[in-house]
């Protein structure tokens, strides 16, 4: 996967992505903006796509939303006019695994299902963690890959194919824990199965001094 290649898919996707990933996500973007609001402040949402979770925060927190594809974040702009989000600082097109932001800028970094869509998905935690105050969580909504069985099989089967469409649908949990196991200042707060089948987690990450 390439930083050009998954920005070209997400442009195709941002005319239907609603349609087809509104309800499909709902739950975890739920469960993921209750855990920011628990931390509060100012929080940057990596992938914020077309703006899907924005309306769904409450207007006491600041919002800053960054993706990379410009498509998407069309629909995101309007998406902020029309609601007039006036909690909506920023929308930008950024690299998640560059970011053009200060070190320790925000109080939480929340990303729904980005995490297995960047290339270097550990470069781009890296900067989740960087940009992120001491005390502040990174949450996650993320596709953890099953370790065996029919699930694991099938996981494998299709990396061609949804490498070409943006995402990766395998993904240990693995990857999360050396992550976190070399990396100094990032302790794991929680992670949780998603309903309805579990595919999905959220995975929250605190970064202490």
């Amino acid at each position: 996967m390439q930083t050009a290649s998954v920005a070209a898919a997400y442009d195709k996707w941002a005319p239907i992505y609603d349609l087809v990933f509104g309800n499909v996500f709902a739950t975890g973007r739920a469960l993921s903006i209750a855990a920011a609001e628990q931390v509060g402040g100012r929080i940057l949402e990596v992938g914020v796509g077309t703006g899907i979770s924005l309306p769904r925060y409450s207007k006491d927190v600041r919002l800053v939303g960054v993706d990379i594809s410009d498509s998407m974040l069309d629909k995101a702009r309007e998406r902020t006019r029309r609601l007039n989000l006036e909690n909506v600082e920023q929308i930008r097109v950024m690299d998640a695994e560059a970011m053009d932001f200060a070190t320790g800028e925000f109080d939480v970094v929340v990303a729904q299902y980005v995490v297995t869509a960047v290339p270097n998905p550990e470069k781009a935690l890296d900067e989740f963690l960087r940009v992120l105050r001491p005390g502040g969580e990174i949450v996650i909504t993320t596709r953890i890959s099953a370790d065996k069985g029919v699930r694991d099989r099938i996981e494998k089967m299709l990396m061609p194919v949804t490498s070409k469409l943006g995402w990766r649908t395998e993904f240990p949990w693995e990857r999360y824990e050396a992550w976190a196991a070399r990396t100094p200042g990032v302790q794991l707060v929680e992670r949780r199965a998603l309903p309805p089948l579990g595919h999905f987690s959220l995975v929250r990450y605190q970064k202490v001094a």
